[in-house]
Formats: C-alpha cells, sequence, structure tokens
C-alpha cells in the first residue's frame, strides 16, 4: 500500500497573511531571507509583507519567470552573507520554487544537480532544509504546498528536486493578494491549477485521498475561472481558486503525466520564455484525449465532478474554455520554432512526470503531440 502524508500547516481566509509575524516566530526565525520577483513588488505586495517581518530581513527580487540555477545561486550568496535562518517567498510558482532551491543548497553541500529527482536525488535531501513559509499571490501552481522545485540549470535542462523536506513549513494562503491579478495572468495560472488536478486525478498510483482531493479542486476551477478572469474583485471567485489550486498541490504526491513532462522540457528552452500555465493550458485538450482511453472511470467521475455531462467530450471543453480565456492558440504563436522540438522530446522523455502518465508515451507519441500544437 502506498504511503499517504499531508503535513503542511496552511493558514487559508482573506486577511491570512498577518499571520505572517506569528508564523515566523513559531518556527524560530529572526533573520529571514525574502524572496519575491519585480511584478510582486511593483504591486506593493512585498513591501507589505517586509513590514510584517523582522528588522533585519534581507530580500531578493531578480526571480526570473523561469526559475534558474543562476538565481539561485545569487540569492543562495545573500542568505548566507546576511546569515538568514528561514526564507519567505511571495509570488506564483517562480518564487516559491526558487525559495525552495535556496532553502536546500543553504544547508546541504554539493551542486544543485546532485539533488535532481531523476539522479537519485530524492534520498539525499534531508530535514535540514531551511525553513520555509510560502506565501501565494496567485491560484496556479500550487507549489506552497508541494514537495517539488522546478529548476533550470545552467545548461538548460529544467529539473525536479523532489522531497518532503522541501514542502514549505507553512502555507499563508490569502485570497485577497490576489485580487490585483490580471486578467490574462488569472486565467493562465488557473488552468495550471486545472491541469494538476487532471493530471494527478489520471496519475496511475494509488492514493484515493489525493484523487478525491484532485477532484474537488477541478470542480472549483472549472465553476470559478471564468468569474475570476471576468471580475478580478470578485473575492469569493478569488477564494475559490486559490482553494482548487491549493488541492492541486496537494495531490502533487501522486504524479502528474505528459502535460508536465512536455511544459517541463518547453520551459527549459532558453527562447523563447515560455510561461508553465499557458503551456498546461495549451497542452491540456489533446493529452487528455489521449489518455482518455486508459483512465478508466476516472473520466466520467472528472465530468461530474465539473457539472458536465457524461456524454460531454471533455477536450472540446477544455478548448473552447482555452478559446474563451484568450489562450493562444499554440506554440508557434509562443515563438517555439520547429527545430527545437526534437531537444523537447528528449527532455520530455527523461522528465520525472513522464512515469506516472497513465499510458507510455513514445517518443513518436510526444512528437505528435507537439506538432499538434504548434500552430
Amino acid at each position: 500500500m502506498s504511503l499517504i502524508n499531508y503535513l503542511t500547516q496552511i493558514h487559508f481566509e482573506p486577511g491570512a497573511v498577518k499571520q505572517l509575524s506569528e508564523s515566523l516566530e513559531a518556527l524560530g526565525v529572526s533573520r529571514p531571507l525574502v524572496i519575491s520577483d519585480k511584478g510582486v513588488s511593483d504591486a506593493g505586495i512585498t513591501s507589505r509583507i517586509l513590514e510584517l517581518c523582522p528588522g533585519s530581513a534581507a530580500t531578493f527580487l531578480d526571480v526570473p519567470s523561469n526559475p534558474t540555477e543562476e538565481a539561485v545561486l545569487a540569492a543562495l550568496e545573500i542568505c548566507r552573507s546576511r546569515d538568514c535562518d528561514g526564507i519567505v517567498a511571495i509570488g506564483g510558482g517562480s518564487p516559491i520554487d526558487l525559495a525552495k532551491g535556496v532553502a536546500l543548497l543553504a544547508t546541504h553541500e554539493g551542486d544543485l544537480e546532485h539533488y535532481a529527482a531523476i539522479y537519485g536525488g530524492v534520498a539525499r535531501i534531508t530535514p535540514k532544509v531551511l525553513p520555509l513559509i510560502a506565501v501565494p499571490t496567485t491560484a496556479g501552481t500550487g507549489s506552497e504546498v508541494g514537495r517539488a522545485a522546478l529548476i533550470t540549470l545552467m545548461d538548460g535542462r529544467k529539473l525536479g528536486f523532489i522531497s518532503g523536506h522541501l514542502i514549505p513549513k507553512m502555507a499563508i494562503c490569502d485570497p485577497e493578494l490576489t485580487l490585483g491579478l490580471p486578467a490574462g495572468l488569472t486565467a493562465a495560472t488557473g488552468l495550471d491549477a486545472l491541469s494538476h488536478c487532471v493530471e494527478t486525478l489520471f496519475s496511475p498510483r494509488f492514493n484515493p485521498p489525493a484523487e478525491a482531493i484532485a477532484l474537488d479542486g477541478a470542480g472549483r476551477i472549472w465553476r470559478n475561472l471564468e468569474k475570476a478572469v471576468a471580475d478580478g474583485s470578485d473575492l469569493e471567485a478569488r477564494s475559490e481558486m486559490m482553494m482548487g489550486a491549493l488541492e492541486g498541490g496537494l495531490t502533487f504526491q501522486k504524479g502528474l503525466g505528459a502535460i508536465h513532462a512536455l511544459s517541463h522540457a518547453l520551459g527549459g528552452l532558453k527562447r523563447p520564455s515560455l510561461h508553465h500555465g499557458t503551456l498546461n493550458a495549451i497542452l491540456l485538450p489533446p493529452v487528455v484525449r489521449v489518455n482518455a482511453p486508459h483512465v478508466g472511470d476516472k473520466l466520467a467521475r472528472l465530468k461530474r465532478a465539473m457539472g458536465l455531462a457524461e456524454s460531454a467530450d471533455l477536450e472540446k471543453e477544455l478548448a473552447d474554455l482555452n478559446r474563451r480565456l484568450g489562450i493562444a492558440k499554440g506554440l508557434r504563436t509562443l515563438g517555439v520554432s520547429e527545430d527545437s522540438l526534437p531537444w523537447v522530446v528528449e527532455r520530455a522523455l527523461a522528465d520525472h512526470s513522464h512515469a506516472t502518465n497513465p499510458v507510455e508515451l513514445t517518443a513518436e507519441k510526444y512528437r505528435a503531440l507537439l506538432d499538434e500544437v504548434m500552430v
């Protein structure tokens, strides 16, 4: 029987960010490194967080749209020079994943690559990881409760770093922090969260609690995403979206699939710089179609959770949602070139999410999926 754990403490409610000072004290953190990005800082959120931190807090704001090893090392230098004893990550998946990399290297020797999951790094990550508090400002990645970080190494490989010790010690989920999120980013991050719920449900690993959570999350997102995009000030829709994204993150331990194997690989391209949620949105319809014959009754259960008729064509429903939300038509629209696709296929086959797709995909099948979305 598989081991099932849900270990993270979560503060979830409008205004929850006020719990930060108390949370830092509970973890014994007096010299935090606050990791965020320029967009979150420009929105005034970082300064609000700093007011809740001890006066000795250090900051790192140079987080790229896809976390890189270079950025991890730059933040690590600040962490060590300021003798930081904990980290507060504010933003979407990029700051939170980057913070996990810093928390790891601050307490573990060797290069980052040494701890990658596909190279046996899971067993090398110990409980010594620096304590991390995650404060999401998007409803998308679920990284605030996830055990993985996706980081692009200097040579362009986007690798997963996975351990229960990388789960933030606390997650502070305040839907009010998402009220200013632009419509386009709300759509892309929301579809990212939906892809997590769908892929973890379809994963062949045994974890019924995770499947129940994934179904609940998918339903919340499906019912509320268009509301949140249409009216960013709708706090109820924003709260439902943040809970759906959180639930997607809680199911990560069941494993993802081909959507993420491909989006991780595409995210490793140096040019163009691609948004993870947008990639997942584009890949979601065709991958659902390919996997549907191999998931038993899970497809019917998913449609019921989303309020769709049993006869509904889920691939079409997802594609229509992308169209209504203004998601890019395909990879070529985003600047992806044909000559990069063999490398993407190679990286997808090596990705840790490849192993938990409900049907094993070959290089030819991955290439066919990419060709389909090269519009």
